[in-house]
């Protein structure tokens, strides 16, 4: 597992890319956005997606399979299904927000939680990192993602619900309280709109529909209030009302502003 390429060149690419060399393995190149992926998988041990959510499949549909090759996402909401034609997938996923390159691969290598799946090698990328490593199947992932927003993006007093949400799949708090922490501090240093990140920011509303159909109905009314708050916190728009997903289309002016 030495040889890496990592399709993606935002944050968490940039961060995955600086913290792999930081252990000594080699990053072969960084793809971005126009590149071709065709023969991605050649010439390497692992392949990291570092991409959005929206572009994992396409990409991974791109890439011509290889057995000696492990396909890797690092995204908090997909299931494995989004690589399904490689032999050999996973996904491994920080519990951290990564701003840039600098803080993101620091922070990767100071203990973090990662949530993995699939092939070992996801495993034992985590443990590399010297982090904590949780398995979470592809049945819960999108309420361990619904977990991991509302613990970056809602920080005001919902400590409460990420514990319940993380216990219904057999998980504790602790798991998810680096990424609160450093929340935290993001907020204090960067301000809280240039800190704050997640699916209400960028209007990404299929996410927030899968984890309201995936958490427990006594638990919507609060997570709703809290991406309210975050769509607020993103556009300076106030008054934008809670029920966000079940009634989304009051925000599409707000996302216009926004992008």
């Amino acid at each position: 597992m030495n040889r890496v390429r990592i399709i993606g060149g935002g944050r968490a690419g940039r961060s995955f890319a600086a913290a792999l060399c930081d252990i000594g393995m080699e990053v072969v190149e960084v793809l971005d956005r126009g590149d071709d992926v065709t023969f991605a998988t050649c010439d390497v041990d692992v392949v990291i997606i570092a991409t959005p959510d929206a572009a994992i499949a396409s990409v991974s549909q791109a890439m011509t399979p290889n057995p000696n090759c492990v396909v890797l996402h690092l995204s908090g909401a997909q299931t494995l299904a989004t690589l399904a034609q490689h032999p050999r997938r996973g996904s491994i996923h920080p519990l951290l927000p990564l701003p840039n390159a600098e803080i993101g691969a620091q922070r990767l290598q100071e203990l973090a939680t990662f949530a993995v799946s699939g092939d070992p090698v996801a495993r034992g990328l985590a443990e590399a990192f010297g982090g904590r490593v949780v398995e979470v199947n592809d049945a819960d992932r999108a309420t361990y993602h619904a977990a991991a927003c509302v613990a970056a993006n809602h920080v005001v007093g919902l400590l409460g619900q990420v514990e319940r949400l993380a216990n219904s799949i057999g998980l504790d708090l602790a798991c998810f309280m680096d990424l609160t922490r450093a929340a935290i501090d993001d907020a204090a240093t960067l301000g809280p709109q240039r800190a704050l990140t997640g699916p209400a920011a960028r209007g990404d509303w299929t996410t927030l529909e899968r984890h309201l159909m995936a958490i427990p109905e006594e638990e919507r009314p609060a997570y709703d209030a809290g991406v309210s708050l975050a769509l607020q916190l993103a556009t300076g728009l106030p008054g934008l009302g809670a029920k966000v997903v079940v009634e989304p289309a009051p925000f599409d002016e707000a996302i216009e502003v926004l992008w």
